[in-house]
């Protein structure tokens, strides 16, 4: 039952989001105990691209999970052509090349810039809006916001598509004359569009917010807003809320226990066994 469309998506889902923390937190952690601050130059690109890559990806993840939904909801009878293997395949790969393509981006056009104003980056993970304000090149500068403001605008229009999409799966499901199947699309829809708000609201606070507001203590809890607490939340709303995830992992708990029972009960017939002899 998990062979779908939905839980080969959440498959990939799950991937970037172990990719997204595991690009920051660790070395963050690291940091901590050993009392330092200290990233190598090679370092902090490869964690500015990673970062991207896996976060660009899950938001486009997140859009084609919306549009999955819209499908199965508003147009069951196509559900099979629509989603088959290779259209789902194709998507997936459409995003994570997407976020490979905007890493690739960002990352060329930010360390392509000469740094003269210190090499102190007042954050727990390289960040973008940080690097820039070590800066001295003005050209360069230009370029990065326009390359910045044309993601917000994709991220933005994709927003729309979601928000649009939901629109279409509240209206269909408003005409079911069943309410558990408004209780079960209303408790999936409606976590999604929460993390989904909660990633573009911070990020955008982040990379677009004045400097006349800007405060280490508020850069630092943004930061971590949409970089830490969304791919930590979506296997919660998404594996941990759902019934047949939790039967899968319930009965491979109890295959398990049952296995380990039944090892040690040889054991001990077999050291009976010994014991005897």
């Amino acid at each position: 039952r998990l062979h779908s469309p939905m839980y080969f998506f959440l498959l990939n889902l799950a991937l970037l989001d172990l990719g997204c923390i595991s690009t920051t937190l660790p070395k963050a952690m690291a940091n901590v105990l050993w009392d330092t601050r200290d990233i190598s130059y090679a370092g902090c690109a490869a964690q500015v691209f990673f970062f991207l890559f896996f976060i660009s990806a899950e938001y486009c993840i997140l859009t084609i999970m919306s549009y999955d939904r819209y499908v199965a909801i508003c147009k069951p009878l196509h559900y099979g052509t629509l989603m088959d293997s290779r259209a789902c395949a194709t998507m997936a790969a459409a995003a994570w090349g997407s976020g490979a393509l905007n890493a690739v981006l960002q990352t060329s056009s930010t360390f392509s810039q000469p740094l003269c104003k210190g090499h102190y980056v007042d954050q727990f993970f390289c960040e973008i809006p940080q690097i820039l304000k070590l800066s001295c090149s003005k050209t360069g500068f230009i370029w990065e916001i326009r390359l910045l403001v044309a993601s917000i605008v994709i991220v933005l229009g994709s927003f729309i598509f979601i928000v649009l999409t939901y629109m279409q799966i509240f209206r269909a499901v408003l005409r079911m004359p069943s309410e558990q199947g408004w209780h079960k699309t209303f408790s999936t829809c409606l976590p999604h569009l929460a993390v989904v708000s909660l990633f573009l609201s911070t990020g955008m606070v982040a990379y677009l917010k004045p400097p006349s507001i800007s405060s280490p203590s508020l850069d630092l809890v943004v930061s971590f807003l949409y970089s830490v607490v969304p791919p930590t939340l979506n296997p919660l709303i998404y594996s941990m809320r759902n019934q047949e995830i939790k039967g899968a992992l319930r009965k491979i708990i109890q295959d398990t226990l049952f296995l380990q029972q039944k090892d040690v009960h040889h054991t001990l017939k077999a050291t009976k066994t010994v014991g005897k002899a």
